[in-house]
């Protein structure tokens, strides 16, 4: 445990040093080719920093942060684009969060919260979310570790019940580690963030879920990097009409080659290309849920969200189990992630137990521990 923390310190000290080479490259070098060529360097060092790390929570989280948050965002950078442009006087410890870390700086469009007609009161009570986020989160930690100890009585739990319980797992741990991320740049930087996920649960369809609900932050760094990119290169071979369902294709194509990647980080195992049929299938189906409503529905009749919901999240979850989850547990990524849970809570026994000892022995207490 004490290795792998320190080579996470290693890995971060080279992200913090190659993030300020691309801060300094900002105010002298324009954008375009040229400074294309001076990021593509540590886009590559971005992609083999990963490497230098083997646990599950501190390798992939870092992974996701700068093999694919991070370059993507430094790609946009590279033509004047995305969060790292839209403020020319921004510091130094502002460009190294905004770059490598899952958040985006909210932008206030109004001077004062909206009212809602409703009620008349603020939809955004900035009182309210302050006591409900940090309450949400508290439960979804409890609910975390209770799904955690569940683990333990595994070999009696159906196969099944077990991937439906780790759909669960995923959601409330990326709501965990997204969160805690969001809190430290807030008391850090001061800035407010926007929310990465927005209730997943209460979707009402594949595009509702994957484009307003599930890790917003991947889909506003997709939307940029390829689908915007995509719609502008094939509007003049598929027409304005259709080629929203090109630009989906490609994202949903990148979105899983980027995760065949994570997969590799995390297991550094030959991929078997489950995870890319997966978002080539959801792609496919919404994209085909996209011109039935342009072409069949037109707006004139809907399926109640009663019925749309329970459909779109059964959907995701079956398809995950047949092309996700295989993949999952081939890097046997629940086994090594409870492994290093406990792990962790015998370093911090550990930890604790030696600083205990310290403040007993220069206080002149004993102490049984």
């Amino acid at each position: 445990m004490e290795g792998e923390i320190l080579s996470l310190i290693k890995v971060w000290i080279g992200v913090f040093a190659c993030l300020s080479y691309c801060y300094a490259i900002n105010k002298i070098v324009s954008r375009g080719p040229a400074r294309l060529l001076c990021v593509l360097p540590v886009v590559f060092i971005f992609l083999f920093l990963p490497l230098n790390l083997n646990s599950v929570h501190l390798g992939g989280t870092t992974a996701f942060f700068i093999a694919w948050l991070g370059n993507f965002k430094l790609l946009l950078f590279a033509f004047g684009k995305g969060p790292l442009c839209s403020d020319s006087s921004i510091s130094l410890g502002r460009f190294v969060a905004v770059a490598c870390t899952p958040i985006k700086i909210h932008q206030k469009k109004h001077p004062s919260p909206p009212i809602s007609h409703l009620n008349g009161k603020n939809k955004e009570n900035p009182k309210g979310s302050q006591i409900f986020f940090p309450l949400r989160h508290v439960v979804i930690g409890v609910l975390l570790a209770i799904l955690i100890r569940v683990y333990d009585y595994s070999e009696d739990i159906h196969p099944k019940v077990i991937l439906f319980l780790y759909c669960f797992h995923i959601y409330f741990l990326l709501e965990i580690i997204l969160a805690m991320v969001a809190a430290l740049a807030r008391a850090l930087l001061g800035v407010e963030l926007e929310p990465q996920f927005n209730e997943p649960y209460l979707t009402t369809s594949l595009q509702d879920f994957w484009g307003r609900r599930w890790n917003l932050m991947v889909t506003s760094i997709l939307r940029p990097t390829v689908y915007d990119p995509t719609r502008h290169a094939m509007t003049r071979v598929v027409g304005r009409k259709w080629v929203s369902i090109a630009a989906i294709l490609a994202t949903f194509i990148v979105s899983g080659l980027m995760h065949e990647l994570m997969f590799y980080y995390l297991g550094c195992m030959n991929s078997t290309w489950e995870v890319t049929w997966f978002f080539l299938l959801q792609g496919s189906c919404l994209a085909v849920e996209v011109v039935l409503k342009k072409a069949v529905f037109a707006g004139r009749w809907q399926l109640p969200r009663l019925v749309s919901g329970p459909l779109t999240i059964g959907f995701v979850m079956v398809t995950c189990f047949w092309l996700f989850f295989p993949q999952f547990l081939r890097c046997k990524v629940d086994e090594r992630a409870l492994e290093e849970c406990a792990a962790l809570g015998k370093f911090v026994k550990n930890v604790t137990r030696t600083l205990t000892y310290k403040f007993s022995t220069f206080f002149g207490i004993t102490l049984s521990i």
